[in-house]
């Protein structure tokens, strides 16, 4: 009977072995949502799904505690925030969306997604939901929305957190240069242009599988197109100042939080950050180093510490 049942675990050992390995090199796109959705699960967020207008939100909600809103950045979606989005959980009701156009969310062809645009469409979801009081955290991207929205919304907004933040002056570097030369590294057809993306986002090169990296090559060639365009929107001044023009207009404690050596975005933005809030009811600046653009990944214990310290103190 023992025999028997050591062998009935082999031969089950052996199928799970199998069928992983098959879907490791025939279906990697299977793998990856698991474990996302394995992150989310460990996270204690449910994905759901609205309908506002005529665009589909889709987002993490879960956790206890203030209402805390974290919005991703460019190319991206609301899977980056998991890492950091599992500690937060533990002292915040978190909700992660992706923003329109990007991961599950709507996207409508020949719609604008600019900074402008997306914090029109952000107000809807924001009423949607039914949110009244909220912290509000914005990446790169995410964070000139965040911070045009609550420029414009300040009676929901009850703290302002930009983490590495698009929107903002800063001293001129190598990606701001090739960026306004209408140079997009955002766009590849390879893992060799992967690398060269992702290098420019993290300090580290990421340790992916190549199946994996091959499932998010082919998902960015679907995407040329509207990334493109979508790069040439925010090369405008209108949007790659869009935070640094509103700055007297934010009112609520406003906290920027950087890696020290982000290549995309110079650190030298908070500067220009905190020397343009006139009105903030208090301000925070924050630098973590060893990483690069991508705190929420690169160091999210740090990244979830430093939030919390300054949302509770106020």
């Amino acid at each position: 009977m023992l025999f028997r049942r050591l062998k009935f675990m082999a031969w089950l050992l052996a199928i799970i072995v199998v069928l992983g390995g098959g879907a490791y090199l025939l279906a990697p796109q299977w793998l990856m949502r698991a474990n996302f959705a394995r992150q989310a699960m460990e996270a204690h967020l449910d994905k759901h799904s609205v309908l506002v207008g005529d665009t589909r939100w889709v987002y993490y909600e879960g956790g206890e505690g203030p209402n805390i809103m974290l919005l991703h950045g460019f190319a991206s979606s609301k899977e980056v925030w998991l890492p950091t989005a599992k500690i937060l959980s533990a002292h915040f009701h978190v909700i992660i969306p992706d923003l329109p156009g990007w991961g599950e969310s709507t996207r409508d062809a020949g719609a604008s997604y600019n900074i402008d645009a997306q914090a029109i469409r952000l107000d809807g979801f924001v009423q949607t939901l039914g949110q009244q009081r909220f912290v509000l955290v914005g990446h790169s991207m995410g964070g000139a929305v965040a911070g045009v929205y609550a420029a414009q919304h300040p009676e929901h907004v009850a703290e302002l957190a930009l983490v590495d933040s698009f929107g903002l002056k800063y001293n001129e570097n190598a990606f701001a240069k090739a960026a306004m030369a209408g140079k997009n590294p955002f766009v590849f057809d390879d893992r060799a242009g992967f690398a060269t993306a992702t290098s420019l986002a993290f300090e580290k090169p990421l340790n992916l599988p190549g199946r994996f990296i091959d499932v998010l090559v082919d998902r960015n060639r679907q995407d040329h197109a509207f990334i493109q365009h979508t790069f040439e929107e925010l090369r405008d001044p209108s949007q790659y100042l869009a935070v640094q023009s509103r700055l007297d207009h934010l009112t609520m404690p406003v906290m920027g939080l950087w890696c020290h050596d982000d290549k995309i975005i110079d650190v030298s933005a908070q500067d220009s950050l905190r020397n343009g809030l006139a009105h903030a009811a208090a301000i925070s600046m924050s630098t973590i180093n060893g990483c690069n653009h991508m705190p929420m990944l690169e160091k999210p214990e740090d990244t979830a510490q430093i939030l919390t310290g300054f949302t509770l103190s106020h």
